[in-house]
C-alpha cells in the first residue's frame, strides 16, 4: 500500500455486510441521522447466506427466544443482548420495512412471501434510505488503530473511521464468504478467539446399519455425553447415506465436535422411543406377549417407528419382525429393549464447514461489553454477530443474535458518535 493511496473518511466503518453487519449500520443510521456510515464486504454480491439461509426462506428469528437457545459465551450476556432488542421488536422492525412475518412449526417465523430475497431487499433498501455507503468486492487486508480513529486497509484504498465494527460472521458456509478472517483481524487487536468448530451440521457415521434407511426421517432423543457433562436433545432425525442429520443431530452436533476439538471424550446415544426407558419398553413387551399371545415384534413396533428402522434394530438382536412377542426369550427381549433406547452411535466426523449452518467459537464473548457491543480490549472496536463465540440452535436463533447484537451496536455507536 503506496502513500498516496486514496483514503476515505467515516463515522463508523462495518467490515461485512451481512445480517449483522446490515442490522448494525441501519440502526446507527437511524440512532444518528447524520452519521457516516459505510459497510465493506469482499463478495462481489451481498447477503449470499441470508439468500439461502431457511431453504431459501429465510428464518428471521423464532416467536420465543431465549439465552437458553445459545451456547459458547456467558448466558448471562447472551440474555442481556437479546433482552435490549427481543423478538417483538425484531418483528416491528421488519414490519416498518415492509417485510411481515407468520409463524410455522416450532416457532420459526418466516416473512409471508416465504423468499429470502425479501429480507435482503429490504435490508438494502433501509440502506439506502439511511444513505449508508455498500461497498462491495471490498476485502479488508488490516485494521489498525491511529490515535483517535482506526485505519482499515483494503487492496487498493485506506479507509479512515472513529469507530470499526467487525461483522465479518464465522467459517460456515464458506461459499457465502465466511472465512473466518475475522477473527484474525480481532487476534490482531488483542482478542481471544475460541477455536471454531462446525455447529448445525450433519455428521458421519463409521459401522452400523445406516445405509440401508437413508432417507427415513423419525423424531428421537439424542443424548451427548462429555467430561461428566450431559445434554439431552429430542427432534426429527434423518438417516442419510454417510450418517445422520436433521433437526436434532444438527443441535447436537456443536456438542459432540466440541468436545473433540478440545481431546475429550465424548459419546452419544440414540433412543429410538423418547420417553421410554429399558424397563418400560421391556415391560410393555411383557404386557403385549400377556395380551395378545400372537401378536409380533412388527405389530408392536409399527406405531411407533418406521419400518425400516424396526427391522434394523430387530435383527440386530438376532431376532424378526415377524417373531411372536410370546416367544422372544428373556434376553433377548431386554437386550431389545435396551437397544432401542440406548444405542451408540459411532459418530466418525462431520460434514464440515461447507455444510455447516452455523460456526461455534469465535471472539470471547468476556472481552465484549454486553451493553454496547464495544471491545474491552480495544476502545472503539465493536463486534457483532457470528465472530462472536455465540451459537444458536436451530430455528431462527442465529438471526435473532444477528438482530439483537446489531441493534446493541448500532444504538451504542450513535450515542458515542453523536458529538
Amino acid at each position: 500500500m503506496t502513500q498516496d493511496a486514496a483514503c476515505t473518511e467515516s463515522d463508523v466503518l462495518v467490515i461485512g455486510a451481512g445480517a449483522a453487519g446490515l442490522a448494525t449500520a441501519i440502526f446507527a443510521a437511524r440512532a444518528c441521522p447524520g452519521l457516516r456510515v459505510r459497510c465493506l464486504d469482499g463478495a462481489r454480491t451481498l447477503g449470499a447466506k441470508i439468500l439461502v439461509s431457511g431453504g431459501s426462506r429465510c428464518n428471521v428469528t423464532n416467536r420465543t427466544v431465549t439465552e437458553r437457545d445459545f451456547r459458547g459465551g456467558s448466558p448471562r450476556r447472551i440474555k442481556a443482548v437479546l433482552r435490549a432488542f427481543p423478538v417483538d421488536q425484531t418483528v416491528a422492525f421488519f414490519g416498518e420495512l415492509g417485510v411481515s412475518l407468520h409463524e410455522e412449526a416450532h416457532g420459526k417465523l418466516f416473512p409471508d412471501s416465504n423468499r429470502s430475497r425479501t429480507v435482503l431487499e429490504a435490508l438494502l433498501a433501509e440502506c439506502v434510505r439511511r444513505k449508508i455507503d455498500l461497498q462491495t468486492s471490498a476485502r479488508v487486508q488490516a485494521v489498525r488503530p491511529d490515535g483517535q480513529v482506526f485505519e482499515v486497509e483494503t487492496a487498493d484504498r485506506i479507509f479512515r473511521a472513529r469507530a470499526v465494527v467487525l461483522a465479518t460472521g464465522g467459517v460456515a458456509l464458506p461459499k457465502s464468504g465466511s472465512d473466518g478472517f475475522g477473527y484474525q483481524l480481532a487476534a490482531r487487536l488483542g482478542h481471544t478467539v475460541v477455536p471454531p468448530v462446525p455447529a448445525l451440521v450433519p455428521l458421519v457415521l463409521g459401522t452400523g446399519p445406516y445405509a440401508a434407511l437413508s432417507g427415513v426421517s423419525h423424531d428421537v432423543e439424542v443424548t451427548v455425553r462429555d467430561a461428566g457433562t450431559t445434554v439431552r436433545l429430542r427432534g426429527a432425525l434423518l438417516w442419510t447415506h454417510f450418517g445422520v442429520s436433521g433437526p436434532v443431530i444438527l443441535d447436537a452436533s456443536r456438542h459432540w465436535l466440541r468436545a473433540q476439538q478440545e481431546a475429550r471424550v465424548a459419546s452419544m446415544s440414540l433412543n429410538l422411543l423418547p420417553g421410554e426407558t429399558p424397563a418400560s419398553v421391556d415391560a410393555a413387551m411383557v404386557a403385549a406377549a400377556q395380551a395378545h399371545p400372537r401378536g409380533t415384534l412388527a405389530g408392536l413396533l409399527k406405531s411407533t417407528l418406521p419400518g425400516a428402522v424396526a427391522e434394523a434394530w430387530v435383527s440386530a438382536e438376532g431376532l424378526a419382525l415377524s417373531t411372536p412377542v410370546s416367544q422372544v426369550p428373556r434376553d433377548q427381549r431386554k437386550g431389545l429393549a435396551t437397544r432401542l433406547t440406548g444405542t451408540m452411535l459411532d459418530v466418525v466426523g462431520s460434514r464440515g464447514f461447507v455444510q455447516a449452518e452455523a460456526t461455534a467459537g469465535g471472539v470471547s464473548l468476556d472481552e465484549v461489553n454486553p451493553a454496547t457491543m464495544e471491545s474491552v480490549v480495544c476502545p472503539g472496536l465493536y463486534l457483532v454477530g457470528e465472530v462472536l463465540d455465540v451459537d444458536g440452535r436451530l430455528g431462527g436463533f442465529n438471526f435473532q443474535w444477528a438482530w439483537s447484537s446489531g441493534r446493541v451496536a448500532g444504538q451504542a455507536l450513535g450515542r458515542a458518535l453523536a458529538s
